[in-house]
């Protein structure tokens, strides 16, 4: 079988060559370039240099072909222009989870089979696996890697039958451990490699120094709720349905400047996210404050103390029927229907008990106990077991 990889120039693609090749596959690893403006990384010079040099080096000691592909003018149009778009907007975005979608699994994967693939592999700690029903048809599983630390199966939430069918990832049964030890074992130059942080592909970045390059600083204020607000205090009224207490349990609050105190000021909305602590320059508080809300009209971060804060729980969140996303298209909802699940909206979370919803309207996730900054824009995505099922974006 012809495989191309995709050698990103860390461990665990150098890793998942090798495997593939000591499986007798005929093995091409094609480097993937998709950012070149070292302007707004925060080492000297852009990451993917160095790692191009390593995925050659990984290449020539595995003796396999290797070739480097420019995607730089796709990634910013798919992934970056879209990333500003959302912070514009007052939405979280996960580039992660696009870049897979977009450009991985999408043009990259389509270059790899006008190559002559058959398969395209990744570094990725997931695993797929495939079952026949009585009519042959067959059905793709994107299950979580063994390695429940390094478990990757979020950032791969979007993807459909059709990507898994040509997918291959060969490190999801193993631990980071055993693939840094296979490396070292046989000499591969990433073997302790530290792993990439930041951005997808663009390396370690300051995210409102990256966001300046398109969204204007603008001076705005934050404003302080405090916990005994009267926003906090209504009683949950009677509900004529499930589904107008689901609308009711992930509404967002709108508050108001009037309902808190000016305690600050921040150079502008979008560049912060629900949750956030860091970068507020607020003191004089017992615990930390985090970002409750943001009024991107008026320019005002809304942040109360605390990690408990009322306003950073929520008991539900709600999806636009038009962002939602069934990896296991055999098992999406009908309206009306529901099922019991584990989700999460980031990626290290532990998985949570819920509930889905599917509604004419629009779907909810409802969960078993309150969760702290759900946040616009990020990915929801619900197990059942290893198996990932579908996901979609916060409304």
């Amino acid at each position: 079988m012809k495989i191309v990889v995709g050698l990103s120039g860390g461990v665990d693609s150098s890793v998942t060559a090798y495997l593939l090749q000591q499986q007798g596959h005929e093995v091409v690893a094609l480097f993937m370039r998709n950012w070149n403006d070292a302007s707004v990384t925060l080492e000297d010079e852009c990451p993917w240099i160095e790692d191009s040099n390593d995925a050659l080096m990984v290449a020539q000691k595995l003796g396999i072909p290797f070739q480097v592909i420019d995607m730089s003018d796709l990634y910013k149009e798919r992934i970056v222009d879209y990333m500003f778009a959302e912070y514009e907007k007052g939405r979280t975005p996960n580039p992660d989870v696009l870049c897979n979608r977009e450009v991985k699994f999408d043009v990259f994967m389509k270059t790899a089979m006008s190559l002559g693939a058959d398969k395209v592999a990744t570094g990725h700690y997931a695993r797929v696996t495939s079952t026949f029903d009585e009519n042959g048809k067959e059905t793709f599983h994107l299950l979580a890697g063994k390695d429940n630390n390094k478990d990757q199966s979020y950032f791969l939430c979007q993807l459909s039958q059709d990507q898994l069918s040509k997918a291959l990832f060969p490190i999801g049964e193993l631990t980071k451990p055993q693939v840094r030890e296979i490396a070292k074992e046989i000499g591969l130059v990433t073997a302790d490699k530290k792993d990439s942080q930041g951005l997808c592909f663009i390396g370690k970045v300051s995210l409102p120094q990256f966001l300046q390059q398109q969204l204007t600083p603008k001076e705005g204020e934050i404003v302080e709720i405090f916990k005994d607000s009267p926003l906090f205090a209504k009683e949950l009224p009677e509900f004529a349905s499930k589904q107008e207490e689901l609308e009711f349990l992930s509404r967002k609050i709108n508050y108001k400047k009037p309902d808190g105190k000016v305690i600050g000021k921040h150079q502008g909305a979008q560049f912060f996210t629900i949750g956030q602590s860091k970068g507020l320059g607020i003191g004089g508080h017992k615990e930390s404050c985090f970002i409750i809300s943001r009024d991107m009209e008026n320019n005002i971060l809304f942040v109360g103390e605390g990690h408990q804060f009322p306003g950073l729980l929520k008991r539900a969140l709600k999806i636009d029927n038009s962002e939602l996303h069934w990896v296991r298209e055999d098992l999406k909802l009908k309206n009306g229907e529901s099922m019991e699940v584990m989700a999460r909206f980031r990626y290290r979370q532990p998985l949570q008990k819920a509930t889905l919803y599917q509604f004419e309207e629009a779907f909810y996730v409802e969960f078993e106990e309150p969760q702290s900054a759900i946040a616009e824009g990020q990915f929801a995505a619900w197990y059942i077991d290893e198996e990932l099922l579908g996901s979609g974006v916060i409304s």
